[in-house]
C-alpha cells in the first residue's frame, strides 16, 4: 500500500516535471540577465518572461544535461507564426557564435534593411532610428577615423561610426567576388552549408563555434586543439585562413558566380550602446535562431547584495 502511493507520487511529480519542460520548450522562454547590455530597459540580474507563440512555437531541437554541452541535436517542427519580428521588438536567440547560449537584445532592422550608423545615430534605409526612451551611452564616442578590427566584417569602422551594410533577405542574390568573400562565407554557414577549404589532403572545415567565447564559459583550453593551425576547424573572421581552394557542399567557389540567401536575418543591438556585445560585433541574427520575444520581468535579483529588487517585478519591457 505504502509502495503504491510512492509510486503514485513519483508519477505524479514526473507528470508535472514532462508539462513544465514542455511549456518551457514550446510556449514559455525564460532568461536571466548576466550583463548590462540592455541598461537601463533590462537590468542586469533580471529574470525575464518571453513568448515563443509570437515567432513561431517550436518543439526542443536539442536533447541533452541542463547548462552542459553533453547531448545532440533532434529534428524539430516550427508552427506557424503569429507575426514576424518587428523594428523594436526585445529579443530573445541563440548567439550564432555559440548556440548554446542565449541572447537578449532589441531588434534594431529587418531583412532588406540598410543599416548604417553616423555620430552614434543609427539610421535605417537612411531614416532615423530613434534611442529607446531607458537606452543610454556611458563613454566617450569613438573617433570617425578608427577602424575597430573587432567590428563585423572588419572594414566597417567602429560601435559608433558603422558604415551601410544590407540586411540579407532569404532570396537575396550576392555576387561571389573577393570584396564579398567574408560576409559569404558567414552567410554560406548561417545557412547551412558545408563550407571548407582544401589544400592537397588537408581538409578544413569553416564553423560559426568560436573558440574564444567557449574558452570563457568551458574555462578548459583542451578543445582549441580543435582549431586551426593544430586542428581542422576555422571561422569565417579568422585573419589568417589556411591557403587551399574554397568548397560549398563540395563545389569549387571558382564554378560559382553568385549565392541565393536561404533565410532572413535581423540585426540586434543593446539598449546600453557603449556596453552591448551586439550585432555591430558578430553580425546578423538567422531567423531560426529566433526563441521569442521578452514581455516582462517576473523577478529581479541584485547580484551584488542578493537581495530582491521587487521594484522591477512585473516590469512590461517595450
Amino acid at each position: 500500500m505504502k509502495q503504491s502511493k510512492i509510486y503514485k507520487e513519483f508519477r505524479s511529480l514526473s507528470i508535472l516535471v514532462i508539462i513544465a519542460f514542455l511549456l518551457k520548450a514550446t510556449l514559455v522562454e525564460a532568461y536571466i540577465v548576466p550583463t548590462g547590455s540592455m541598461e537601463n530597459t533590462i537590468m542586469t540580474g533580471d529574470f525575464l518572461i518571453g513568448s515563443r507563440f509570437v515567432y513561431g512555437m517550436r518543439t526542443p531541437d536539442w536533447v541533452g544535461i541542463p547548462y552542459t554541452d553533453v547531448g545532440f541535436d533532434i529534428p524539430y517542427i516550427v508552427f506557424p507564426k503569429f507575426r514576424e519580428a518587428e523594428q523594436g521588438d526585445i529579443i530573445i536567440f541563440k548567439y550564432p557564435r555559440d548556440t548554446h547560449q542565449k541572447y537578449v537584445k532589441r531588434c534594431i532592422a529587418l531583412p532588406g534593411d540598410t543599416l548604417e550608423i553616423r555620430s552614434r545615430r543609427i539610421y535605417i534605409n537612411d531614416q532615423e532610428y530613434i534611442k529607446p526612451e531607458n537606452g543610454k551611452f556611458q563613454s566617450r564616442m569613438n573617433s570617425e577615423n578608427w577602424s575597430n578590427p573587432m567590428i563585423f566584417l572588419g572594414n566597417k569602422g567602429n560601435k559608433d561610426h558603422f558604415k551601410p551594410i544590407r540586411i540579407p533577405k532569404k532570396g537575396d542574390l550576392i555576387t561571389v567576388n573577393p570584396t564579398n568573400a567574408q560576409l559569404l562565407l558567414h552567410l554560406m554557414v548561417l545557412d547551412g552549408h558545408e563550407v571548407k577549404i582544401v589544400n592537397g589532403s588537408k581538409e578544413y572545415f569553416f564553423t560559426m563555434t568560436d573558440p574564444e567565447n567557449l574558452l570563457r564559459r568551458k574555462k578548459n583550453h583542451s578543445f582549441l586543439d580543435d582549431y586551426y593551425p593544430i586542428g581542422d576547424k576555422i571561422n569565417p573572421w579568422m585573419q589568417n585562413l589556411p591557403s587551399g581552394e574554397l568548397f560549398i557542399d563540395d563545389q569549387s567557389i571558382n564554378n560559382i558566380s553568385s549565392y541565393t540567401v536561404k533565410q532572413d536575418y535581423f540585426w540586434a543591438m543593446g539598449d546600453n550602446r557603449d556596453d552591448s556585445y551586439d550585432s555591430r560585433f558578430w553580425g546578423f541574427v538567422p531567423r531560426k535562431y529566433l526563441l521569442g520575444e521578452a514581455l516582462f520581468v517576473y523577478m529581479s535579483l541584485d547580484f551584488k547584495s542578493k537581495f530582491p529588487r521587487f521594484d522591477r517585478i512585473g516590469t512590461v519591457l517595450n
